[in-house]
């Protein structure tokens, strides 16, 4: 996978990431988290801070995109800030680079938030902190804006479905050209509440991507992606959640081959007293 490609997954994977702990009512904690390539539609909770950290290796790529995001509430559940930074191994078959990419700065509104239904839309600056002569950034500022939708469907099944898109000005590639580029992104996914702490995922994400080719010149380039996987919770009598959790990302149609090994891992716990 190019580095440009891992790059917006990575942001996919964890910007704007949100729990999900209004999904079941139960005695012990239910999993307070987010899924692994889709965004859910909860804020987080007023008092609570979630650190986020995943991985992604590539098979047969020689390239890997690790991200770690960090979620803090503004007063309530309405508004939510978070940041999320991106490190990666790239490699577009000439040449490897390694290092920091594009850090993303993430607002989130909860537009909607009721039982069932839940929106929140994301707005997100995308900064150019990685070298765009490494394919590790874009090498300009970026914004990006993501749409989820979460509905629960049955007492333990919930959906949740995304749609959103980037686009950067001025941005580079390797060798100093400039173009506009545009990026989009949908996707769907089911979660199946077998346990409070313990949930089976399957996810569908499609990304539609531009590089820059040359002066004023673009290439798009579509990606699809089935990824199933399962997450569980390890809950603390100070508040504190842990959630371990894998996936196996499968590309299909034009990304038959680009499979991956997906590991996550959360910390989530209350910042101040009543918290929770």
């Amino acid at each position: 996978m190019s580095g440009r490609g891992s790059t917006f997954l990575g942001l996919l994977l964890a910007a704007g990431a949100t729990p999900a702990g209004a999904q079941v009512q139960a005695t012990v904690p239910s999993i307070s988290d987010n899924s692994f390539l889709m965004e859910e539609a909860y804020n987080q909770e007023p008092g609570v801070v979630q650190h986020i950290s995943a991985f992604q290796l590539f098979r047969g790529a020689d390239a890997w995109a690790y991200t770690f995001t960090q979620e803090w509430p503004l007063s309530g559940r309405t508004h939510q800030l978070s940041f999320t930074l991106p490190i990666e191994r790239t490699h577009d078959g000439s040449s490897v680079a390694t290092g920091l990419g594009d850090v993303a700065v993430n607002y989130r509104y909860q537009l909607a938030g009721a039982e069932r239904l839940s929106v929140a839309p994301r707005f997100s600056l995308l900064l150019p902190t990685g070298r765009a002569r490494s394919d590790l950034g874009a090498g300009a500022l970026g914004v990006q804006v993501n749409v989820p939708v979460s509905l629960l469907v049955a007492n333990k099944v919930v959906t949740h479905w995304n749609a959103g898109g980037a686009v950067t000005p001025s941005a580079k590639n390797a060798v100093g050209d400039q173009a506009t580029t545009v990026a989009y992104n949908l996707g769907a996914s089911v979660v199946w509440l077998m346990r409070p702490t313990f949930n089976l995922l399957l996810e569908v994400v499609w990304t539609r991507e531009e590089t820059v080719t040359g002066a004023g010149r673009t290439a798009a380039s579509h990606a699809l992606s089935i990824g199933p996987g399962i997450r569980w919770a390890h809950n603390f009598s100070s508040g504190l959640q842990i959630v371990p959790g894998i996936a196996f990302p499968i590309g299909v149609g034009p990304s038959a081959g680009d499979d991956a090994v997906l590991l996550y891992l959360s910390f989530e716990h209350p910042f101040r007293r009543g918290s929770r």
